[in-house]
C-alpha cells in the first residue's frame, strides 16, 4: 500500500494509475463498516483507494474534533490487510493551507436534519469531498447508508457540479444487537452502550407498522418517538420521516421514505436510519 501525504505527490502518482479507481472516504478509527466498503471497492475496481482525514471544517466550535478517536497505525494496517492500493492521509495544513478561502455550499438537502442541528457541517463535508474528488479522481466512491443525509448531499453536489464520480451506497453494518457501527460508539459508557440499541429498535417498530400498511408519516414519527421516550438515557434531537431524495418531511408515504433519527447519550450523539420501500 502506498501512503501519500501531499497533493503534489498524489498528482504525480495519479497519471500512472490505469483502470477504474474505487475510493473509500473515511475519518479513520476504522471499524467493520468501513472495511465492508473497502471490500466492495476492492472487488469492483482495478485500484482501491482510501483517504483518512479528520476534517476540521465539518466540526462545530463545541463539537468533538479534538477528542475524535484517531489510530493511524492501526488504520493503515487494516487498510493494507484489505488490499488497499493507495492511502491519502494529508495533514490539515495540506488540505487547508494559509489563505484558503473557498467553500462548497449545497442547497436545501443540506439545511435540514443534521444541517439544522450542526450549522456549517455539510459545507465542511462538501468542500473536502469536492477537493479530494478533484485530487484523487476516482471513478466510484463508496459510502455507507448510515450517513444517509451525507450521501444525499454528496449526490446532489456530484450531480450539480457534473463531477464524473459514481456514488455507490452500501448497507449499514450493525452489531448483533442492532446498533449501527460508528467510530463514536467508543465514547459510550457501559450503561449507555446497553441503552443505545433503542435506536434500531425504534426504527424496527416503524418498519413493522409500515409493513402492516401504515402510511401516515405523523403516526410513524410518533411511534419512533414513543419507543425512544421509554429509554431514560436517550435524549432525542429529532425523528424524521422524509422523502429519500430531498429529505422534505412527509405527511403521507406514497413512495420510498427515509426514517432517520439523532439521539444523545450524555455527550455522545448517534444517528441511524432505515429506508422504507426502497
Amino acid at each position: 500500500m502506498q501512503v501519500i501525504r501531499t497533493v503534489a505527490e498524489f498528482r504525480r502518482v495519479r497519471p500512472t494509475i490505469s483502470g477504474p479507481v474505487g475510493l473509500v472516504p473515511t475519518m479513520g478509527y476504522l471499524h467493520e463498516g468501513h472495511l465492508s466498503l473497502v471490500r466492495r471497492a476492492r472487488a469492483e475496481n482495478d485500484v482501491c483507494a482510501a483517504w483518512v482525514f479528520v476534517n476540521p471544517a465539518q466540526f462545530g466550535p463545541h463539537e468533538d474534533f479534538e477528542r475524535y478517536p484517531r489510530a493511524e497505525q492501526r488504520d493503515r494496517a487494516l487498510l493494507e490487510g484489505e488490499g488497499v492500493d493507495l492511502l491519502f492521509a494529508p495533514s490539515s495544513d495540506e488540505v487547508y493551507p494559509p489563505g484558503f478561502d473557498t467553500a462548497v455550499e449545497v442547497g436545501a438537502v443540506a439545511q435540514r436534519l443534521e444541517g439544522a442541528a450542526r450549522p456549517g457541517h455539510f459545507r465542511g463535508v462538501a468542500t473536502v469531498v469536492a477537493k479530494f474528488f478533484g485530487i484523487m479522481q476516482p471513478q466510484r466512491a463508496y459510502l455507507g447508508q448510515k450517513d444517509a443525509q451525507q450521501v444525499a448531499v454528496i449526490r446532489r453536489m456530484v450531480a450539480d457540479l457534473n463531477l464524473p464520480v459514481e456514488i455507490v451506497v452500501c448497507p449499514t453494518v450493525r452489531e448483533a444487537d442492532g446498533l449501527a457501527l460508528s467510530s463514536r460508539n467508543v465514547y459510550l459508557t457501559p450503561e449507555q452502550r446497553a441503552a443505545a440499541p433503542a435506536l434500531y429498535r425504534a426504527l424496527g417498530w416503524a418498519r413493522e407498522r409500515w409493513t402492516e400498511g401504515q402510511r401516515d408519516a405523523r403516526v410513524l414519527r410518533a411511534l419512533v418517538q414513543d419507543v425512544l421516550d421509554h429509554e431514560s438515557l436517550a435524549q432525542v434531537d429529532y425523528v424524521s420521516v422524509a422523502d429519500v431524495g430531498t429529505l422534505e418531511e412527509l405527511d403521507r408515504l406514497n413512495g420510498p421514505a427515509l426514517v432517520s433519527l439523532a439521539v444523545r447519550f450524555g455527550s455522545t450523539r448517534l444517528i441511524d436510519n432505515i429506508v422504507l420501500g426502497g
